[in-house]
């Protein structure tokens, strides 16, 4: 086991990011897709009905201004992972696949040279079946994923999609469900600790503790024996009656 270069807990083997950090990767991926269809359907979506107001069916008030932050997010691009244009204003499909050119850069790939003699070498392209939309790069990454977290710039990777989910929340307002679980936090002792949808670990929402599904498990299994244990004790046996 190695140490996880963003929190104290240890990663796999090999492996420069935990089970928890690495889980979040996994639910960010599969997120994002979703962020972005919302995104365009709230702000991009033309009207549903006719404009009403004028004769000729011409609008009465000018359209709402799009929101450039939007029309940047869901536009063209280009981004360099930390580059000079790093400053957290890159479309979605850029960082995407950007990451992914990253990535694969680091992937080696054998091939034979015009002369029969195998070679191996770094991928030149990452090249996502789905195509190269948001969809496409996220089921990329997410396939590539067990490779780069053997890599240094797992962290990296982390915070770039940390900060653009960030910034898709903040503009369509949906965050993914968070489940409770019955057993209270083990470091705060309070009942905070809960699930999120596709997220692999259970965090406390009060004290920020992160456990893995195994650790809670392990934990609420003690929780209840305990639990358990103190009602045995105060249980009395009632006294028998003579007859």
């Amino acid at each position: 086991m190695t140490a996880c270069t963003l929190c104290p807990r240890t990663a796999p083997d090999h492996e420069h990011l935990c089970l928890v950090h690495s889980g979040e990767l996994r639910g960010w991926l599969a997120e994002l897709p979703g962020q972005a269809l919302l995104l365009q359907q709230e702000f991009l979506a033309p009207a549903g009905g006719p404009a009403q107001g004028r004769p000729g069916g011409g609008r009465a008030h000018s359209p709402a201004p799009v929101d450039l932050r939007v029309l940047t997010l869901l536009g063209p691009g280009r981004y360099d992972p930390g580059g000079p244009d790093d400053d957290g204003t890159a479309p979605i499909t850029a960082v995407l696949g950007a990451w992914a050119g990253h990535i694969a850069y680091h992937h080696p790939a054998a091939a034979r040279d015009p002369h029969g003699v195998a070679r191996t070498q770094p991928c030149e392209q990452a090249w996502p079946s789905k195509g190269q939309t948001i969809t496409g790069w996220c089921a990329w990454l997410t396939a590539y994923l067990p490779y780069a977290l053997t890599l240094p710039l797992a962290a990296d990777l982390h915070h770039a999609l940390d900060d653009l989910v960030r910034r898709l929340r903040g503009l369509t307002h949906a965050q993914p469900r968070k489940h409770p679980r019955a057993a209270p936090c083990p470091a705060c002792d309070l009942c905070t600790l809960a699930s999120t949808d596709g997220q692999w670990g259970i965090n406390c929402l009060d004290c920020g503790l992160q456990m893995t599904p195994e650790e809670y498990d392990q934990h609420a299994a003690r929780y209840l024996a305990a639990r358990q244990a103190a009602a045995d004790a105060t249980e009395r046996p009632l006294d028998k009656i003579a007859t």
